[in-house]
């Protein structure tokens, strides 16, 4: 009796310490991590990537039980990481909205929010079956705050069989509906209404795809499949701007769909019978009995404001990079579009400076700030900190830096990525209210 009493407390023994050394490193490992977040959240602030500048994920401390189920399903890096058992936020600046955390979350403790308790952000009104203010006018897409592709993509379709509900008895030279906008939303949406058997067309200011048009050549657009109106699901991972574009042009193609390129919509004005008259740069005019807007927020592009800046040698996106060569390239920007422009402009014999107003790089992913540091130390990109275009020459620029008198530099090209402007007053003259959101939920679990 007293051996198996022995022999049971040995067992006991050596499963508790077994337990107790298990329960040990999983703490210390788990410390650890909780430490490097931390780390990293300090980081993040101090380079200004903790406050985000889009959709984002916001967490609910109370809820979360620290399953790390985000931080797996997350496409980019450290954008979550865990601290004492509970999920934070770390570099929110590089988040690019794609919701795989919201969905992951077993708990339903993340919802996905644009703007902060301290930051606003211009949104239009919009219900949620993407109708504005406005009865018959839509919003799909970045511009109602969901930039992803694979989202916009999805609220394309989703705005138009909300349209399609609403359809009015034909009328003679009176469309169905006008789509202002061929990106992501806006193809979705343009195929959605031929499904639907509504008459439409397409109008879009630059070219077909929108803001991804304007990525450079190789750069990854989508790391999910998405569903596409009479295409079915297209299966894209790792995919450049290319692949994507080509996809999209076959399937126009395929339902002969009038999208017209180049063409950008003056004014949006309600006329007699519940009807908007359209009216474009080219002086075309539609009437149309409803409108979906999928329009970028970025709008129009920022300008500098400084003469010479409408010759043909200045642009405000990257096409065809690989065609460059042997320019001397002068790129105006701080942020990750003039950093991959930049980089991409090193090919050809080219000789790149990047002019920067401040006085260092903030809110960079980590790839593009990886990259320029290289690209600097080796010296084939000459950085300008804190210097600003006086004026742009046909063969040179005047440069000002740090406030002192403008330097003559020569140059051949200038590509600037200030930004863009939201089309507020376009949209306010349409009728459409903008109110600054702060915290503004846009999609949650209820």
């Amino acid at each position: 009796m007293d051996e198996v009493l022995l022999e049971q407390i040995i067992v006991y023994g050596i499963v508790l310490v077994l337990c107790t050394i298990t329960v040990f490193f999983y703490l210390k490992r788990k410390s650890k991590k909780s430490l490097e977040t931390v780390k990293k959240v300090a980081v993040a602030k101090e380079e200004g990537l903790f406050e985000p500048i889009s959709l984002h994920p916001h967490i609910d401390l109370i809820a979360c039980i620290g399953s790390g189920a985000c931080i797996t399903a997350c496409p980019e890096k450290d954008i979550i990481g865990i601290t004492d058992g509970i999920a934070t936020v770390i570099n929110t600046s590089n988040c690019v909205g794609h919701g795989a955390c919201f969905h992951a979350c077993p708990v339903e403790a993340i919802s996905l929010r644009i703007g902060t308790e301290s930051r606003g952000v211009d949104l239009p009104h919009v219900s949620e079956d993407y109708e504005t203010n406005i009865k018959g006018m839509y919003i799909a897409g970045e511009l109602g705050g969901m930039g992803l592709i694979k989202n916009s993509v999805e609220q394309g379709q989703q705005a138009m069989e909300n349209i399609a509900k609403q359809k009015k008895p034909s009328k003679e030279n009176v469309l169905d509906v006008v789509i202002i906008g061929a990106g992501p939303a806006g193809i979705s949406a343009t195929l959605e209404a031929k499904k639907q058997g509504l008459s439409s067309i397409t109008l879009e200011q630059d070219s077909l795809g929108g803001t991804v048009y304007t990525f450079p050549r190789a750069k990854i657009v989508m790391t999910s499949p998405m569903d596409l109106p009479l295409y079915g699901k297209a299966k894209l991972y790792d995919t450049s701007k290319d692949e994507l574009l080509q996809l999209w042009k076959k399937v126009i193609s395929e339902q002969n769909l009038e999208i017209l390129e180049n063409t950008k919509v003056e004014s949006i004005t309600p006329i007699e019978g519940d009807t908007f008259k359209i009216v474009t740069n080219k002086g075309t005019e539609y009437v149309c009995n409803q409108v979906l807007l999928s329009i970028g927020r970025r709008g129009t592009p920022r300008k500098l404001g400084i003469p010479g800046e409408d010759s043909q040698n200045v642009a405000y996106r990257l096409l065809e990079p690989e065609r460059i060569e042997e320019k001397k390239i002068i790129v105006v920007g701080g942020g990750d579009s003039a950093i991959e422009s930049a980089l991409l402009l090193l090919q050809n014999n080219n000789q790149v400076i990047l002019s920067y107003r401040k006085d260092k790089f903030s809110r960079l992913k980590p790839k593009n700030r990886e990259k320029i540091e290289l690209a600097v130390a080796d010296k084939s990109i000459r950085v300008i900190y804190n210097s600003n275009l006086v004026s742009i020459n046909e063969k040179s620029v005047l440069m000002s830096i740090e406030g002192n008198a403008a330097t003559e530099i020569e140059n051949d090209l200038v590509y600037i990525f200030a930004g863009g402007e939201l089309p507020t007053s376009f949209l306010q003259n349409a009728g459409i209210e903008i109110t600054k959101r702060f915290g503004h939920v846009l999609k949650s679990y209820k």
